[in-house]
């Protein structure tokens, strides 16, 4: 970012991290270990990420009004089911507690050429997002590829409500780049509306974050990123990022970028 230091970089990449545990065999353990994780001495993260059985945990730990929000994933990760069962999965999390709300977009009915499926799933889960809750909408892009339905799948997101878009997963062998970045912030600058952008999947270094940072610049204004406009997810940044904010150096940015 223009003029930033490598601690300062690091400092506002602790600020918009959603620091996150989506494996398969996540204990409640775990989800204690990340609350406490997310509180750092330097500060503390936007959000932690979790699966949906464990909001009510997390929300017990954190307590109510916690600076630290607590999201969560529906339709996750295949974006295949139906509607009715994705907005009950919705209702059950925000009632647990869940303060934001990631869905995968159906990004395999998207390929297939039905673009109604998408706008239906997004406004039925907006429907249920009741302010304050944000909705974050997963595009899967590395699945996507085409740079044009990456573009498509962003405006559809936008124009049914989404708050976020947000790049993917974690849970394909292709997450975020800097290339679908670019295509989804070009979409958030062009709809003129305030809807925030989270890379996720790979983003393991400040000079990774860096580069995301420079971009959303770059595209919308000095200063754009914060955390009701920009995110990062991510499980593995935070220790880069504290090793920065300690005295250290970044681990190099990531093959690819």
């Amino acid at each position: 970012m223009t003029n930033y230091s490598l601690r300062e970089t690091a400092a506002v990449a602790l600020s918009l991290l959603d620091l996150t545990n989506l494996k398969d065999d996540c204990t409640p353990a775990q989800i204690e270990a990340l609350c406490a994780r997310a509180q750092t001495p330097y500060g503390n993260t936007a959000a932690i990420c979790i699966w949906p059985r464990f909001v009510a945990q997390a929300r017990g730990i954190l307590g109510t009004d916690h600076a630290v929000r607590i999201a969560t994933v529906v339709n996750f990760p295949a974006g295949d089911m139906e509607i009715a069962d994705v907005a009950a999965e919705t209702r059950e999390a925000i009632a647990d507690g869940a303060d934001e709300i990631d869905l995968v977009i159906p990004y395999h009915a998207l390929l297939a050429g039905n673009e109604r499926a998408v706008t239906e799933m997004v406004a039925a889960i907006r429907a249920e997002c009741k302010e304050p809750v944000l909705l974050k909408t997963i595009l899967e892009t590395g699945e996507i590829k085409d740079v044009a339905l990456i573009q498509r799948a962003s405006e559809l997101a936008i124009e049914a409500g989404a708050d976020f878009i947000k790049t993917s997963t974690g849970k394909v062998a292709v997450n975020a780049t800097l290339e679908a970045a670019d295509i989804m912030l070009r979409a958030i600058r062009q709809s003129g509306r305030k809807v925030g952008f989270k890379p996720a999947g790979g983003i393991g270094s400040v000079a990774d974050a860096a580069l995301y940072l420079s971009l959303a610049e770059t595209i919308m204004a000095p200063d754009w990123a914060m955390p009701s406009t920009f995110r990062f997810g991510a499980s593995g940044l935070l220790d880069d990022i504290l090793n920065v904010l300690g005295g250290g150096q970044s681990a190099k940015a990531a093959s690819g970028y």
